[in-house]
């Protein structure tokens, strides 16, 4: 049992913290980034169109590359520019304040919609989430656990997503008894002091319990996600934000779920994040997918 199933990738963030375009820096001498070994996870899962959001600095080069490979691989490719003005109709002609950068990533998914007519997997370019994700959101795609009232999401024990390099951003979940997400929770300055995990609130270091879920961004969205976020992007428009606010896909999730639009299932992965924060996290990464290629569980060059 098999249905069609999309992967939506986030590649428009400008990397600041980075000091670079992470989103198709090559990790190992293959030049494959981050989101390649996405593409490769998910297609072996069955997934058959991939949905990239870029900025205006993506290099031709690079879209070359990737369209190159999917006509060999055989699979469905969009780009799709997340401009200022990439807009839905219904907010045609809206007075929009002066903004220098983009309107976050709940934007940035409201531009795939003409691109996703089916169930699909949203992630971030720059993370690194291992296979047996895609497998398992593919079984819930392919069992039709997925629909206009019923998402999903994988969550990952807050241990295993930490930088030694610095502060992490994570949204902290808090689930009911039958796995629902309840609520989504965005802490910017967690990190491992000493051998505790820790975030700070009020000025006093939170403990945080290694094996606490956290949002990676990886949903599984229903294609009605799409009306819910115009609605919602529209409100955030009214509301008058500040030249540098955004409109996130967690907040928009969480207004989902207060609102009693729809229930997200909570999974947690298998599998070992691994994501690049800080330039000094592209180390680890490096020797991770080595060791990964070592175990055979990617090829040396994944599109040979």
């Amino acid at each position: 049992m098999s249905s069609k199933k999309a992967l939506l990738i986030l590649a428009g963030g400008l990397g600041s913290r980075y000091k670079g375009l992470k989103q198709v820096d090559g990790i190992l001498d293959n030049g494959s980034p981050i989101l390649e070994y996405s593409i490769y996870d998910a297609l072996e899962a069955g997934f058959h169109k991939v949905v990239i959001i870029v900025n205006r600095l993506i290099p031709q080069s690079y879209i070359d590359r990737l369209n190159a490979i999917a006509e060999k691989k055989d699979f469905e490719l969009h780009w799709v520019y997340q401009e200022m003005d990439s807009i839905p109709i219904s907010l045609e002609g809206f007075d929009y304040p002066e903004r220098k950068k983009p309107w976050g990533t709940a934007h940035a998914v409201i531009c795939a919609k003409y691109s996703i007519q089916e169930p699909f997997v949203m992630i971030n370019a720059d993370d690194f989430y291992g296979k047996e994700v895609y497998q398992l959101a593919a079984h819930e795609i392919n069992h039709h656990h997925i629909s206009d009232s019923q998402f999903g999401m994988i969550a990952y024990p807050v241990g295993t997503t930490l930088s030694g390099n610095g502060a992490v951003a994570r949204g902290i979940c808090t689930l009911n008894s039958e796995n629902d997400l309840v609520k989504v929770v965005e802490q910017t300055s967690i990190q491992r002091i000493n051998n505790s995990i820790v975030y700070i609130q009020n000025g006093e270091n939170i403990k945080l319990d290694p094996e606490t879920l956290v949002s990676m961004n990886f949903f599984i969205f229903h294609p009605h996600i799409f009306c819910f976020l115009e609605a919602y992007f529209y409100d955030f428009i009214e509301s008058d934000p500040l030249p540098d606010q955004e409109f996130y896909i967690p907040s928009a999730v969480q207004s989902m779920i207060d609102e009693n639009k729809v229930k997200v299932k909570v999974k947690a992965s298998p599998t070992q994040w691994m994501g690049v924060t800080y330039a000094d996290d592209k180390k680890n990464i490096k020797d991770f997918l080595t060791s990964e290629i070592q175990k055979k569980r990617y090829p040396e060059n994944l599109w040979n």
